[in-house]
């Protein structure tokens, strides 16, 4: 038996958007139902470096298919100025769960964005307004790609606005995708004016307020990971049906982290998890709802099932190198 080596183009082109959604839709399923185990993200703080490693591994079960994997990933935010690498590296150990042979080593990078992509489609698909058609983005790095490819998906998006103070950024974003939608550059306020607005950034504090937002505006949380991070204005969360990917990840270390730590917010301002919406114990949108925030994490499950998408498409088509990477004469 041979392990496959995916690298960044392997899995960015066998990791299909519709399916990854799918599939992340089902890792969250799973979750609900209590069919995975997921340990809690651990951390290697590394300030010397101002950076950090995190070790995410995971098992779940969907209805006809089970995977188990670690991602290893960090945040070296001197990366890109030092080094001339991303923010982000992630590798990804692809296993299979009945005799734990390791079936891919894949580049987690690519990965990490898909299944980020794929989330905010899932949560967008049940908590926007039906007929959402504009998207606005805030922070035009490379997270901000995959928002629009999965979002896109779900709902009938023509209409773009991505807001960043890095000017080379947005025209980057806006020569990828002018061809195929209505996109521009604007300020937070336009961007946050939007059916739908996706934030990915790194910020530490506040950077849209409550007055730039829409009267039904869904708003994907996507950039804070780590305690201190914030980028919503607090009277948003307050006030919006709040969703939540894991109580324990997002009370510590997402979107809601500050306000949560300060007593602004408790259990009772939580409308639910991810999970309790897509399985149908709690609805999504209502034509009462107005303004909507759900708070990612990042959970090792939709790690996995983005890689059982990218291992089993990769391996059909004979994408990849294969290499032995264990020996099965030793037994």
């Amino acid at each position: 038996m041979e392990t496959l080596l995916l690298n960044r183009d392997d899995v960015g082109e066998n990791a299909r958007m519709e399916e990854v959604i799918v599939a992340v839709e089902e890792a969250f399923a799973a979750y609900q139902h209590g069919n995975v185990q997921m340990p809690a993200k651990s951390y290697i703080d590394l300030p010397e470096y101002n950076g950090d490693f995190r070790s995410m591994p995971a098992y779940m079960a969907a209805d006809d298919w089970d995977a188990a994997g670690i991602k290893w990933v960090n945040v070296h935010t001197d990366n890109p100025e030092k080094y001339d690498l991303p923010t982000v590296l992630g590798t990804m150990i692809y296993s299979d769960p009945r005799n734990a042979f390791p079936l891919a080593l894949m580049d987690g990078t690519t990965l990490t964005r898909k299944r980020t992509g794929a989330a905010a489609a899932v949560a967008t698909d049940h908590l926007a307004v039906a007929d959402a058609t504009s998207l606005g983005i805030v922070g035009a790095g490379v997270q901000s790609y995959t928002q629009l490819e999965a979002i896109s998906v779900v709902r009938d998006i023509d209409t773009v606005v991505v807001a960043d103070k890095r000017d080379d950024a947005v025209e980057a974003f806006v020569e990828r995708f002018g061809d195929e939608f209505d996109v521009r550059g604007g300020s937070i306020a336009e961007a946050a004016q939007c059916d739908v607005l996706s934030t990915v950034t790194p910020v530490e504090s506040p950077i849209v307020s409550a007055s730039d937002v829409g009267d039904h505006t869904h708003i994907n949380a996507m950039g804070a990971d780590a305690p201190g991070k914030n980028e919503l204005g607090e009277e948003i969360v307050a006030n919006a049906t709040l969703v939540i990917d894991d109580y324990e990840q997002c009370t510590h270390s997402g979107e809601i982290n500050v306000p949560w730590s300060r007593g602004l917010l408790s259990d009772e301002d939580l409308y639910g998890e991810l999970g309790e919406i897509v399985t149908g114990e709690k609805p999504g949108r209502t034509p009462e709802d107005g303004v909507s925030v759900f708070d990612s994490t990042g959970l090792a499950i939709q790690d996995v099932a983005a890689a059982h998408v990218v291992y089993e498409h990769a391996n059909e088509q004979n994408n990849g190198t294969p290499f032995e990477l264990v020996d099965t004469r030793l037994r």
